[in-house]
This record gives C-alpha cells, structure tokens and sequence, in this order.
C-alpha cells in the first residue's frame, strides 16, 4: 500500500471501528490487535480504548474507539446494549457459561409455554446478583480473581433494566414465539392448545437491557423460576449504543484491509458514537472560543448536552443551562479534513 494513502506522518485516525469480536479473546485483547494492525501497516501512533467490555466467551459488536473519539468511549459503557443468548437448562455451571464446572443438576425441562410466558416477569426494573466470575472487585480484587482462588464470593444485588425480553424468533422477528426453542422432537408453537406439550432443554433469547446488566445472572435467575437450573451455551453481542452488528468487521477483514487499502473507510466518524445528540452549530469566531474552552452566553437553544460543530468538524460537547454553554469534552480535529 501507498504510504501516501496512511495519515502516518500527519494526524492519527479518529473515528470508530465497529469490531465483530471472536470467541477466545477479551475486549483488551481486541484492543490490541488493533494497535498491532495499525503499527504493522504504517500508521501514525493512535490511541485506542474500547466501548464496553465483553467476555472471552462472547462475541459480537465492540465498539473501539481511535483518537478523539476514545474521550467518548465513557459514554458508550453507559449506553444500553442488546445480546441475543441461549440457555441449556438442566445444569448450572460455577462460571454459568460454558467455561465452569457443574455446580447443580436438575432433571426438569421446562415446558415451552411456560419459558414463553415467564418473560414478562423479568421485564423492565429488576435486581440481580452478579455472577461471582465477574470483574468486579471485592475489596480490591476483582471477584474472579477471588472465585478461582476458591475464595466464596459474595456480591451485592443490584438494580438494572430490562428495556425488553423476547424469544429469539430468528431475531428478525422476536415476537414469533414458534421458532425461538430447541427441542429434542420438532419446534410446535407453544400456544397453540393442539400441540404436544414439549420441553425445551435449550432456549434462545434477545435482551435489550441498560449498562451493568448481567445476561449470566439472567439466564440464571430465569432458569430458577421455570424451576430448574441452567447456563449460558452461546452469547452474542448485536447492538451496542448505537453501534449494530450490520457495521462490525471481524479481526481477518481488518487485517486484509489494512494490507490492501486505506483503513478509512472502514471508519465511522467520531459523532456516529453521539447519535442521539443535537448539533450546535458555531461560526469561527465561536469555535475558537470553544476551543479555548471559554463559555458561550446567549444561547437560544434549550437546556441540554449537544454536539458543537464547525461545519461538518466536531468541536467539542457541550452543556447548556439557561442560555449558558460549557464545555464537557473537547475535540482536537483539524478544521479540514486533509
């Protein structure tokens, strides 16, 4: 690749790269593969943070966030997200996925109707425990530091949200209840009052659930009330803030796209991470101002956080109170684009 084509001796890359992350490796890991494709292809020294950890035994959206945009990358752990998962019912593991080992049997399967209609109940405002292989920390020590020492781990209960909970239905439709369950003979709808009465001994879910959220200790507790224990066999990331799977590349494309063209394009810009945010729109004395991190006074606009632009170049994020903008973030990004 033509040297000229990389910003290696101007400005680093800013903006997202939306990661399709494989099992087996952490968020920081996926950091770092991206540091590596970068040094390994000529581009200039970028700082590089993620948008929200995920397990290495999930996979899916990780937002990753290059120069200016990682001032944003507080933002997106606080953002909700949306996973689409599977439950084995039957055993429950230490870890309550794969990677632990069965702590507890049951030899009940719940019947699909009452997996489908148990839903609602862990819908919206709820409280969970975390699961004890968690990266919290307990005086210090992250909590699966403590559990795999052998050490019993005891974690507060806490509240999270719900947004909403459904089968999986081939995710295009979560409201189709008929095809959302693995079962041993066939995939009868469960309201349908003809049907045999069939168990599900697997079940796929899609959450939608606000920052914090466990979706380990949810297939647990959901499991619990069918009256019966289970873990989770399969976990996928599909949305993350405003991020969604339909935009995330995996580690072998970026690899082939740095070796052969321009990274740009596989980069969205650093206000794709504020997409519910509105523009405030500066001239260039203004800009300057902000720049300078001085206030803005006057204003019109109405009390909120928005997005101060010079033009298409984001300048900075900004808080108005009662006609007064400061600034919360400022961004260092050259007026044009070069």
């Amino acid at each position: 690749m033509n040297d000229q084509l990389k910003p290696a001796s101007g400005v680093p890359l800013s903006g997202w790269l939306i990661l399709d992350k494989p099992r087996g490796i952490g968020s920081t890991q996926g950091v770092s593969a991206v540091k590596r494709v970068l040094r390994q292809n000529g581009y200039a020294k970028t700082k590089v943070g993620h948008g929200g950890t995920l397990d290495p035994l999930a996979e899916g959206v990780l937002p990753i966030a290059l120069g200016e945009a990682t001032k944003l990358a507080g933002r997106m752990l606080d953002a909700s997200k949306i996973y689409e998962f599977t439950i084995r019912f039957g055993e429950e593991t230490s870890t309550l996925d794969t990677e632990g080992e069965v702590v507890a049997r049951s030899d009940r399967f719940p019947p699909l109707a009452a997996v489908a209609a148990v839903l609602e109940h862990f819908t919206g405002p709820i409280r969970q425990v975390p699961p004890a292989y968690s990266a919290l920390k307990v005086d210090g020590q992250r909590a699966y530091d403590r559990a795999r020492a052998g050490e019993k781990v005891e974690l507060a209960e806490r509240a999270v949200t719900i947004h909403s909970l459904a089968l999986s239905g081939g995710r295009k439709d979560a409201a189709s209840v008929g095809s959302a369950f693995q079962t041993s003979s066939g995939r009868p709808d469960p309201y349908d009052p003809s049907a045999p009465l069939e168990l599900a001994e697997s079940v796929t879910l899609v959450a939608h659930v606000s920052k914090g959220t466990y979706i380990r200790s949810l297939a647990r507790d959901i499991a619990h009330a069918l009256g019966t224990v289970g873990h989770v066999t399969y976990l996928r990331r599909i949305k993350a803030g405003p991020f969604t799977e339909t935009q995330a590349i995996s580690l072998d494309k970026l690899e082939q796209s740095a070796k052969g063209a321009s990274l740009e394009h596989l980069l969205l810009p650093l206000e794709a991470g504020l997409d519910d945010i509105p523009a405030l729109n500066l001239d260039q004395t203004s800009a300057q101002a902000v720049r300078q991190g001085r206030v803005l006074s006057g204003m019109p606009q109405s009390s909120g956080l928005y997005l101060a632009k010079l033009g298409a170049v984001p300048v900075a994020l900004m808080e108005i109170t009662d006609g007064t903008a400061t600034v919360v973030r400022g961004f260092n990004l050259p007026d044009v684009a070069e």
